[in-house]
């Protein structure tokens, strides 16, 4: 079995319960078209059990086949820097389609109302870079070989085959754990 490296800390961008117990973590890549698919199983997965989940995001920009996903990630967490995170998250893979346009990231920084400059200072500075850095490092410590990859409680998920069922499947044990026993 895999193993999470490193664990889960205040430093990660997280989504539901951030109190949970339960913790499903993904390693992604805004250009992969698998983790586009993936992402609308999370929001998914969020909208039913979101009380019961802390989701959390890790970048894993495979740069050979995606030549755009290092600036996405980046822009991810430039939009971060400005409290917008998991909106800037949710454009990238919505917009994942015109990532060759030349402005697009700015484009979408826009849309959200971001401060341009600052979002400029920040999707080049040593803190974004080393973020997306330290997360893919992670990922490869952690065996991570593809997009998307998921960990339930710091375990790689070795069921994800794809689709909404396999992902549900693989964390309902775990919530039905979380669920006081009736008398």
């Amino acid at each position: 079995m895999t193993t999470l490296r490193p664990s889960v800390t205040d430093r990660d961008h997280q989504a539901g319960n951030y109190n949970s117990t339960l913790t499903l973590v993904e390693y992604g890549d805004y250009q992969c078209a698998h983790c586009r698919r993936a992402y609308s199983f999370v929001e998914r997965l969020l909208k039913e059990h979101g009380s019961e989940i802390k989701f959390v995001f890790r970048h894993f920009p495979l740069t050979d086949m995606h030549p755009k996903a290092i600036t996405a990630a980046q822009s991810a967490e430039a939009a971060g820097a400005q409290g917008n995170f998991w909106e800037m998250h949710r454009l990238l893979f919505e917009n994942q389609n015109r990532f060759d346009e030349r402005t697009v990231f700015l484009h979408l920084a826009d849309k959200l109302g971001l401060q341009i400059s600052q979002f400029f200072v920040d999707l080049k500075n040593n803190e974004t870079i080393s973020k997306v850095e330290k997360d893919f490092k992670g990922g490869v410590y952690s065996g991570v070989r593809e997009t998307p990859t998921f960990f339930i409680n710091e375990s790689k998920v070795y069921t994800y085959d794809g689709s909404y069922p396999s992902l549900l499947s693989a964390v309902e044990p775990f919530i039905a754990n979380l669920l006081p026993i009736a008398d």
